[in-house]
């Protein structure tokens, strides 16, 4: 590789991983009306999502909803193209201002791409299967690589520290003097942030719903700076420095957070911590993210494999019955504009579970990462149907605990240890709810589909009980009788007036 140069431009060349039609550059997604939604994995989702939405803001940001709704996803898109190409020289991915990435960390240890990536397998670590083992990495998989980087990052010692840039600066060295280790992306965290962002019909559509405007960004109280500067346009020298600085108080800083200082080499990566953000505990956290605001200290949503993120649509849609104790900002912004603009929406959920020891960030055991979309209609989604959908869900809660006891019961019959039986059981029967996700969301308003869905979900109840409970013995067919589940009363509740339950 020839230093300086100018090569792989990301409006030009594809990179961006596309749903249905594979990697295009920064120019085709914004001009090609036909992409319907991003690929990739949770974590490349987000990252790129927090990207585009930060390019986005930086093209236009909207006085208010009139504006917003005057310019339109077209409207959009023609001044992101406009802003690109008077950006052009900011988005080499290699040359003399290679894009988000810092020339002065070369002095850095090599590390392999291997190093960062969560699903490889380095260093002493087992390689179980061949999906573990590093890969050779083109060109647009190093940019998207660098874009993850930017906010979720993983903790831990890898990250060479030994490199500072601010003089002075002591945030990446411990009480010993020695380099500290990483902390993790301040879209990660400790454990693995849940997202979630507001959908449309296409990708235009929907870098249009997550539009904000200036109201919308002056509401945002956790950034003080405001909107703020694309860090392309102007990268920060230092972790502490006057740039770095200005991106810890402002949108733009959060969206694109520079968490790691990056540089791109032939076959490997050098790459020390960046700007150190500060997080839910300090006030400060992405809009993007579920925040508990009721109580002293602030709560966030983190990924969790075994509760999916359709068993959170209650927080994330509290709004509709102007709850904002329990919040997240980007969708009640996107929801707000989708619901002006009567148009379908769909609500995107994900994130990566990790797990964490001595402050060494990997992926292991039951982590994995997380996501699910589900649609609605802006003419459905009244109070009166949150209300009808929250308490659906409240009851499916209280099935889930009726099972577990109830399994707990027929265990004690036998006389085994259930609880891990049990909780098995429970996790089964929310698999088995979890299809009939979208048909709850489309139907909760309506008392028979009501009715109709409880069924469904009683009947998911009984196959969980009946699978992990057998009754093929007398002994077992004794205990099932006595502890099988009753949804008698659960099924009456929405039963029409004509039908025995």
């Amino acid at each position: 590789m020839e230093d300086g140069v100018n090569r792989f431009n990301l409006l030009d060349e594809p990179w961006i991983p596309v749903a249905d039609v594979g990697r295009v550059s920064l120019q085709r997604l914004f001009s090609d009306a036909s992409l319907r939604a991003l690929g990739g994995n949770a974590a490349q989702k987000i990252a790129l999502m927090k990207l585009l939405q930060a390019i986005c803001q930086a093209a236009v940001t909207p006085r208010d909803n009139a504006q917003w709704q005057a310019l339109g996803p077209d409207g959009l898109c023609r001044a992101v193209q406009d802003y690109l190409e008077k950006w052009r020289d900011r988005f080499w991915l290699y040359g003399e201002k290679p894009f988000l990435q810092m020339p002065a960390v070369a002095r850095s240890e090599l590390k392999p791409f291997g190093t960062v990536l969560p699903e490889v397998s380095t260093g002493n670590t087992t390689v179980l299967t061949q999906s573990q083992s590093a890969k050779i990495l083109t060109d647009a998989d190093k940019a998207l690589l660098i874009v993850v980087q930017m906010s979720l990052a993983l903790g831990g010692k890898k990250t060479d520290n030994s490199v500072v840039l601010t003089p002075g600066y002591r945030g990446k060295t411990n009480d010993k003097g020695k380099p500290a280790t990483g902390k993790p992306g301040s879209a990660l965290a400790f454990m693995g942030l849940m997202h979630s962002f507001c959908m449309g019909t296409t990708l235009a559509e929907t870098f249009w719903l997550n539009l904000f405007t200036v109201g919308d960004i002056s509401a945002l109280t956790q950034y003080p700076a405001g909107l703020g500067q694309a860090p392309w346009e102007q990268m920060p020298e230092g972790e502490d420095c006057a740039r770095a600085r200005e991106l810890k108080q402002s949108l733009m800083g959060r969206l694109v957070p520079v968490g790691r200082f990056c540089l791109l080499a032939e076959n490997g990566l050098h790459y020390s911590e960046g700007i150190s953000h500060s997080n839910y505990k300090e006030g400060l956290y992405d809009p993007s993210v579920l925040v508990n605001k009721k109580g002293k200290e602030l709560k966030v949503q983190w990924t969790d494999p075994a509760r999916r993120p359709w068993r959170e649509l209650t927080g994330l849609l509290a709004f509709i019955q102007m709850d904002r104790q329990t919040e997240c900002e980007q969708l009640y912004i996107g929801v707000t504009k989708s619901m002006l603009a009567q148009r379908p929406f769909g609500i995107w959920s994900g994130g990566l579970r990790v797990s964490s020891n001595a402050g060494e960030q990997y992926v292991s055991g039951s982590d994995d990462v997380v996501e699910s979309l589900y649609w609605l209609d802006p003419g459905v989604t009244s109070e009166s149907w949150f209300s009808h959908f929250k308490n659906e869900m409240e009851e499916l809660d209280n099935l889930a605990r009726h099972l577990y006891g109830c399994v707990i019961a027929w265990g004690k019959h036998q006389m085994m240890e259930p609880k891990a039986i049990a909780s098995r059981a429970t996790e089964l029967f929310w698999q088995l709810c979890e299809q009939q996700t979208q048909a709850l969301l489309d139907g909760c308003h309506d008392p028979d589909e009501r009715y109709q869905l409880r069924r469904r979900f009683a009947a998911c109840l009984h196959h969980a009980f009946n699978h992990f409970c057998p009754n093929e013995t007398a002994r077992q067919m004794e205990a099932w009788a006595k502890t099988r589940p009753n949804t008698a009363n659960y099924l009456k509740a929405t039963a029409p007036a004509k039908e025995s339950v």
